[in-house]
Parts: C-alpha cells; sequence; structure tokens
C-alpha cells in the first residue's frame, strides 16, 4: 500500500510539473507571438516614416533650389536685380533674427561670412572658368570678424 501511495504521490508531481511546463510553453510562445507582432509594426511605421521623411525632405532641397533658381534670375536684371538682391538680404536678416532675437547686425554679418567662407570652393567651382574669380580674391572682399568676448 506504501508503494502504491508513492507512486500514486509520483505520478500526480509529474502530472503537474507536466501541466506546467505546457502552460508555460503556451504562455511564452503567445509572448513570442505578440512581440513578433509588435516588431512588425513598429518596423513597417519607421519604414513609412523614413520614407515619408525622404520624400519632404527632398521637396524642402527642391524648393530651396527654386528658390534660389529665382533669386538668381531676378538679381541678374540690373535695376530690379539690385533691388532684388536688397530684398532678399533683409529677409534673411529678419528671418535671422527671428531665430536670434538677441543678435545684432553684427553678428547676422559674422556668421554669414563663416558660411560663406565654408561653402566658398563649392561655389566657384559652380562658375564657368572664364568668370570664375580668384579664391583669395573672394575671401578677401569677406568682413573680418573678431570673436566675441
Amino acid at each position: 500500500m506504501f508503494r502504491l501511495f508513492r507512486w500514486l504521490r509520483t505520478t500526480v508531481v509529474l502530472m503537474w510539473l507536466c501541466g506546467a511546463l505546457l502552460v508555460s510553453t503556451v504562455a511564452l510562445g503567445l509572448q513570442a507571438l505578440t512581440l513578433s507582432a509588435q516588431v512588425a509594426s513598429v518596423t513597417a511605421s519607421a519604414s513609412a516614416a523614413a520614407v515619408q521623411h525622404r520624400k519632404a525632405l527632398a521637396k524642402a532641397v527642391a524648393k530651396a533650389k527654386a528658390k534660389a533658381r529665382l533669386r538668381r534670375m531676378l538679381v541678374a536684371i540690373p535695376v530690379v536685380g539690385a533691388g532684388a538682391a536688397v530684398a532678399f538680404e533683409a529677409q534673411d536678416y529678419r528671418d535671422w533674427q527671428a531665430d536670434n532675437p538677441e543678435g545684432s547686425f553684427a553678428d547676422y554679418s559674422c556668421e554669414v561670412t563663416a558660411l560663406s567662407a565654408e561653402v566658398v570652393d563649392e561655389v566657384l567651382q559652380d562658375l564657368p572658368e572664364g568668370m570664375r574669380p580668384s579664391r583669395d580674391m573672394l575671401l578677401n572682399q569677406l568682413p573680418e570678424c573678431a570673436p566675441e568676448p
């Protein structure tokens, strides 16, 4: 009788252990499936956002190029060009001042000078060989900026 009771107790413990393992396996399988679905969803939305961002960036670049092209065309007309150049520069200064309310015109000039010095080689390469001024002559025309104390 004692052997039968021990066998019954061992059988019940093994059955309970198998049941617990089966339930744990099913629960972990469902959790893995749920997490895989979430990863797929997040990946798809990130991919869609990246495509949308690329399109928006391409559109912004195209608009900037069109705006620059229009500015060059207006500046090419002698009388209208001089007025347009002044108007464009004034608008750029107002835009800069909106982002930098504490800045002065001297600060704006120094920032524009620094940025212009960085891209001068690229701009010169775009000009035809016969119309291209020397780099040094162009850089000498830019105002000198002293660092702020």
